[in-house]
């Protein structure tokens, strides 16, 4: 049986149909831009970058890292929606710097569960990730060589995206 949204939600939603007016918007982004940012809640990488919805594809995971599925995505966004370039955002204060595969397998360990098969890609230096998410992304064969890819960090305590040399 399927599950309705809580009230808070279901309300919202509502309001938000009775004004929704984006049928017509393309699933090819305007700017032909995609983002790889972190799943991060303090992170807005639409409103970050003064883009409006339709603009770019947005690609989030715990880190924002150039994850095989992270570069599915991209690809895809790539060969078949036009997009020539990626943003690889990350951000201060990031929950991947807090934890090591060790310390969250042994948690997992508590409840039973063996996940050692799993790297969960803690990493210690935000600007570290992001670039070696560029270089990757940069380096696979899988998007052309004209792709253009850029670093980035965003503070959530400015709002300021600072570039990451590669």
């Amino acid at each position: 049986m399927p599950h309705s949204l809580p009230d808070p939600f279901a309300r919202a939603n509502e309001r938000f149909a009775e004004s929704f007016g984006e049928q017509a918007l393309s699933r090819v982004p305007a700017h032909k831009l995609a983002v790889l940012t972190c799943m991060d809640a303090r992170v807005e990488p639409l409103r970050v970058l003064g883009l409006d919805l339709g603009d770019a594809h947005v690609i989030r995971n715990a880190g924002g890292v150039a994850t095989d599925d992270a570069l599915r995505s991209l690809v895809i966004s790539n060969r078949l929606l036009g997009t020539t370039t990626a943003y690889v955002i990350g951000h201060t204060e990031c929950g991947m710097i807090s934890f090591t595969n060790d310390e969250l397998y042994s948690e997992l360990e508590h409840d039973g569960i063996d996940a050692r098969w799993l790297d969960f890609l803690p990493f210690t230096k935000i600007e570290t990730s992001v670039r070696e998410s560029v270089v990757r992304l940069r380096e696979t064969t899988l998007l052309p060589d004209d792709y253009t890819v850029q670093g980035f960090v965003y503070s959530v305590t400015t709002g300021l995206l600072e570039p990451v040399e590669v």
